[in-house]
């Protein structure tokens, strides 16, 4: 297209110079030739309001003018008004099909990204055809001419979609986009932006801001703007919410201290205000560009968009993890599975931690950015992405795509009402393009005595592997949300110095579909004569007293509490069930107990500070007739006895 208004150029020049209007134009109007003068210049000048008028009015003067048609159809290509261009161009084309060639691969790429998909599959195969094309444009229309078979074929076969607006709490006359969740559903952080928002600058600038709904009477409440130190006077946004809504990532541009020309900034909850932003600094930024944060459930792994070198095009997705000192690695690229030499943008790491949805124009689809998800296989490779089709994909660009913890709503951004802007929507995924299922613990953590509120550290051990999965603090008041990816079991652990700890365990063995979070009032008991606390992840083999490598990471902590507290005495009571003879339980429960105690011993607690004795069947929590109060029965608890002398 450059040669070809270079081409217009050359003409103007030589009419010009030789006052001979007609010559080289489809024209022989004088008038139509000054009023396309004019508005090419206007075009040169980005008058583009100017250029339109000056066109029309050479074609209205002489519908026939084939470069007017050509020049209006770049001037519409300029506004992304592809359907209106789209439209000049095949004008041009029956005029002259022959006089311009290449106007087939402008036509065409038109045509794509105006949704005329059989149109522009035509007009691709025409520019093929002919010889002395551009080579850079001949591999873009050989694409294309997939994406366009791909899209015929998707817009034959649409997956459901159903998309509904969030609602008038959130949704208004200004721009909202990017949504951002939490586990529980209940907190919503978006970014709007507006010409009169709460910041606004004295220029008149449209401003970016974070705004917070929360999700209360089966619908999102009125939202408020985040406020400082969040919010500033420059524009921030594509962020990233943890699970629990303690602390988030998001991107802001060209401020003071920073690296590149984007880049990734922290901030966190604290005392119900958020905390003034810190640059991540290297290895995750760096002097490129670096955007859309994506944080997985755990808060270890770091997905983000970059353009730094080492990559596969222009901007990549990479990931960062959070080592053992809390320091962010050096970010790694996902490879050629994912990236392409397209770009790959707005990543977003499912809750259950191996679902990746992102945005590409590097791969087959719609033509624009269409949205892809991919699963991470146990080796830690990804599968080959997969088109979430038509019509969440659509001739525009689509990406921004995240999914609440149960897998099955979705929210992203869209124009559907030009007159109201971008407003954030839900859908129902459909079943082939869904996370696997996450249930969370929901709870808060008492002093047993006084009932204030503590602020405690807990930890989610995957007692599959025996690795702790989540380990962190509560909050000022006590709450905590772990999320609970399906597949696996776990025990959580809950402690604070100068207390008991509290441990629980949840059975998730292989693909289960519970979406029922677990709200929990955890109680914590303080250290002293008579407090005891069950050890609910202790486990035996059925029948024997024999540890199951499960119990290794409570009874560390087990360890850990009583060499932290070196005066204190404790008993291990075993319990069982009413199955067996009292004899056989009594004997079954007190070798139970004495495993727990040599394993105390063998990691350096002192023998006098351990007694142990098995109870059987005698003091019951449950009932003895379901296997639920079976289960209940069966169990290890540690009390503190005494001080030692």
């Amino acid at each position: 297209m450059k040669q070809f208004i270079l081409h217009i150029y050359f003409q103007i020049i030589c009419i010009v110079g030789c006052n001979c209007y007609s010559q080289g134009l489809h024209t022989s109007s004088n008038k139509a030739i000054k009023a396309y003068n004019e508005g090419v210049a206007a075009y040169e000048y980005i008058n583009f309001s100017k250029a339109e008028k000056n066109f029309k009015e050479a074609i209205s003067i002489d519908e026939k003018f084939y470069e007017a048609y050509i020049m209006l159809g770049d001037l519409m290509v300029k506004q992304k008004r592809y359907a209106e261009a789209s439209l000049s161009y095949k004008i041009a084309v029956v005029i002259d099909s022959l006089f311009f060639k290449p106007v087939f691969f402008t036509l065409a790429n038109a045509e794509m990204m105006s949704g005329e998909y059989s149109n522009a599959l035509i007009h691709y195969k025409v520019y093929l055809a002919q010889e002395g094309m551009s080579a850079k444009n001949r591999i873009v229309a050989a694409k294309n001419v997939k994406n366009c078979e791909f899209a015929i074929n998707a817009i034959k076969n649409p997956v459901l979609f159903n998309p509904e607006s969030v609602g008038f709490g959130i949704n208004t006359s200004d721009d909202e986009y990017w949504p951002s969740i939490t586990a529980d559903g209940q907190t919503m952080i978006f970014t709007r932006q507006s010409s009169t928002g709460d910041n606004q600058s004295s220029r008149g600038l449209v401003q970016e801001d974070f705004y917070i709904s929360y999700f209360s009477d089966n619908s999102w409440q009125k939202a408020f703007n985040a406020g400082s130190p969040l919010n500033t006077m420059q524009n921030e946004g594509a962020q990233t919410l943890s699970s629990n809504g303690s602390y988030m990532f998001f991107t802001a541009c060209d401020r003071p201290g920073g690296l590149g020309s984007c880049d990734i900034y922290f901030s966190s909850l604290n005392g119900g205000k958020w905390t003034e932003p810190v640059n991540l600094r290297s290895p995750v930024n760096s002097p490129s560009w670096e955007s859309q944060p994506s944080i997985s459930a755990d808060g270890k792994t770091l997905f983000f968009c970059s353009s730094r070198p080492g990559g596969s095009g222009g901007k990549d997705i990479w990931l960062s993890r959070l080592n053992e000192k809390n320091f962010w690695t050096k970010p790694v690229n996902l490879g050629k599975v994912i990236n392409t030499d397209g770009d790959e943008m707005s990543p977003f790491i499912h809750f259950d931690g191996k679902t990746l949805y992102f945005a590409s124009d590097g791969r087959v689809g719609m033509g624009g950015f269409d949205i892809y998800m991919t699963r991470m296989k146990n080796d830690s490779t990804w599968t080959e992405p997969k088109n979430l089709g038509y019509p969440i994909n659509t001739y525009n660009d689509e990406m921004g795509l995240i999914i609440e913890a149960e897998g099955q709503k979705a929210y992203f951004s869209s124009i559907r009402n030009k007159s109201n802007g971008k407003d954030i929507f839900s859908f129902n995924l459909y079943e082939s393009a869904r996370p696997s299922p996450v249930s969370y613990i929901k709870g808060k953590v008492y002093d047993k005595e006084t009932g204030r509120l503590l602020k405690a550290n807990y930890e989610l051990i995957n007692l599959s592997t025996g690795k702790i999965a989540i380990k962190n603090s509560t909050d000022e008041t006590g709450n905590f949300l772990v999320c609970l990816p399906s597949g696996f079991n776990y025990g959580i652990n809950v402690s604070k110095p100068g207390y008991l700890f509290y441990s629980e365990s949840f059975m998730f063995e292989g693909q289960h579909t519970v979406v029922e979070p677990y709200i929990k009032k955890i109680i914590l008991n303080p250290i002293k004569v008579g407090e005891k606390m069950q050890l609910a992840n202790v486990f035996y083999e059925i029948d024997s007293w024999q540890l199951k490598n499960e119990s290794i990471s409570e009874l560390n902590n087990l360890a850990s509490l009583i060499s932290e507290n070196k005066d204190i005495v404790i008993e291990i009571s075993g319990y069982t069930d009413s199955t067996g003879s009292d004899e056989h339980n009594i004997a079954l429960s007190e070798k139970r107990a004495l495993s727990v105690v040599n394993y105390l011993i063998n990691k350096g607690i002192p023998p006098e500070r351990l007694k142990y004795k098995g109870y059987g069947n005698t003091s019951p929590i449950g009932d003895n007739v379901t296997s639920a109060g079976r289960k209940l029965n069966r169990r290890t608890e540690a009390t503190v006895i005494g001080w030692k002398k």
